[in-house]
């Protein structure tokens, strides 16, 4: 099994090693005040990244321009070092903001902890994304990743040796890229994680897989779900040796800061040059805040791991190796620390003005019309309820307004006015806007979409030919594959016979 343990010192600065330790502070910070946004009722639902922070710092010192991450929900603080997110963006994502400039991840519409950078610009068109570092979309169910993970290495692979790919320069600089995986080490139990696993060993591509391993499963410890408890040591039959192929497998401790950064400079590397898929088994990670705000570590967590979980968060580690190493004293790491919270304050109190602001409008619009509804009708007690009710909600949601104008129109359904119409003419155009924010581009809707793409009938006659219906689909792959160089087959259908109907045969 191999591990990462050298003699060989990191040459970095104390610059970068503060710029790192203020990072960690910060991130951890957000996964704090978040826990306690979600206390508060400002958001639904929290799942953190903390305890994971040195490790994806170390990970985002090897990736470029052009690598593609597909990963889970914990990875904040790499999308922060690779500056694909800020912390207000963080924040915003949180509250579910429902503007692209703000949460440009998904404009609100997925959870939090959902990370993405936008492929295409604002007319569809595709970018360069050999000039981005980019991010495929998370999804909640865990080990999803996994299959997406496999695609975006095999592309590089495809884009390194087939040559009609070259003059596709807008997505691969000669397959020179890697795609970077994240896995919590309950979830390499999933049967997505094996399948992937084992075709990137078949496929030999370029995909750096890391497993970070804090021990349990949300409650549940990890010798009860992993053999041996341990995935490096179940997956060991994988690692490639000098006569067979297969992966290259490192282990080495979540808060180890030099180990973590020697180890994924050297899997890069190999990942990289060589296309051969990486496993990086960081081990003894925490996760002090527990899996998510549904929920308390303290309830399955001995007061012994709790313990050692304070001495060894990886937080604590760096800034014991900043004053070991001399890159700075006790009183400037205090100041920083200090500095740090104090940014992510700030953030989390503008993304939650920018997010309350057009709401705020809608509401101050409804109270409007509900006023101006208020002389002219005879339900006046109602109507009025109605109105202080929307007054007094102090973190209003978008439907809070929607609530209270129906409310007054069903309480005067049976009169007319003008000032009546004007409210129901804001409901309208109220749902109008709504629908767009919570409903579109569910589909592409730019000039490329599918969608624009016109049918073209079938033209048969009593002379046409009587064939199988496996010859149409021939004909159809051939069509495809010789038309399109961006198109391919691969799997257990692709063979000499070609599927058990013989759709893909020769």
């Amino acid at each position: 099994m191999g591990t990462t343990k050298t003699s060989i010192k990191l040459k970095l600065s104390a610059k970068e090693v503060l710029k790192d330790y203020y990072l960690a502070v910060a991130s951890r910070e957000a996964s704090l005040i978040g826990r306690k946004e979600v206390f508060m009722g400002k958001a639904k639902f929290g799942i953190f990244g903390d305890g994971k922070e040195v490790a994806q710092i170390a990970m985002a010192k090897v990736f470029r321009n052009g690598d593609f991450r597909s990963g889970y929900y914990r990875d904040q603080t790499f999308m922060f070092a690779i500056e694909q997110l800020t912390i207000q963006q963080y924040f915003a994502q949180l509250y579910a903001h429902m503007d692209v400039e703000a949460e440009p991840a998904s404009a609100g519409r997925m959870m939090n902890g959902h990370f993405g950078t936008r492929f295409l610009d604002d007319l569809g068109a595709w970018k360069d994304l050999t000039k981005t570092k980019n991010s495929s979309s998370d999804i909640s169910p865990t080990a999803s990743q996994m299959p997406r993970l496999l695609g975006l290495a095999y592309a590089s692979k495809l884009y390194r040796n087939n040559p009609n790919l070259k003059s596709f320069k807008n997505f691969s600089d000669s397959g020179n890229e890697v795609a970077f995986g994240t896995i919590g080490n309950a979830s390499t139990s999933e049967g997505m994680f094996w399948e992937t696993m084992n075709a990137a060993g078949v496929l030999q591509v370029p995909m750096l897989m890391s497993v970070w391993d804090d021990d349990f499963g949300i409650s549940v410890p990890k010798e009860f779900h992993t053999t041996r408890g341990d995935i490096s040591q179940a997956l060991s039959g994988f690692k490639r040796n000098k006569k067979e192929t297969g992966f290259e497998i490192f282990t080495v401790k979540g808060w180890d800061y030099e180990q973590l950064i020697l180890t994924y400079e050297k899997a890069e590397k190999v990942c990289r040059e060589s296309h051969v898929p990486v496993l990086i088994h960081v081990q003894e990670m925490t996760q002090p805040q527990g899996h998510s705000t549904s929920g308390s570590h303290e309830r399955y967590k001995s007061k012994g791991r709790l313990e050692w979980e304070g001495e060894f968060d990886c937080i604590s580690k760096l800034r014991d190796y900043i004053i070991k190493e001399k890159f700075s004293s006790e009183e400037d790491l205090v100041l920083m620390e200090k500095e740090a919270k104090l940014e992510t304050k700030n953030a989390r109190d503008a993304a939650w003005i920018e997010f309350q602001a057009s709401i705020k409008a809608d509401q101050l619009q409804a109270l409007k019309y509900l006023d101006a509804l208020l002389p002219v009708t005879s339900f006046k007690t109602e109507l009025k309820e109605i109105k202080n009710d929307l007054e007094d909600i102090d973190n209003s949601i978008r439907q809070d307004a929607i609530i209270a104008v129906k409310k007054g129109l069903r309480v005067t359904r049976f009169e007319n006015s003008n000032e009546k119409k004007q409210l129901i003419n804001w409901l309208k155009d109220t749902l109008k806007d709504n629908y767009h924010r919570f409903n579109s581009t569910l589909y592409s809707e730019s000039e490329l979409s599918a969608l624009n793409v016109k049918q073209i009938d079938a033209e048969v006659n009593d002379s046409s030919a009587l064939v199988d219906g496996r010859e149409i689909l021939q004909a159809c792959f051939d069509a495809a594959l010789a038309s399109n160089p961006l198109v391919f087959a691969f799997g257990e259908d692709v063979g000499k016979i070609g599927d058990v109907n013989q759709g893909l045969a020769g």
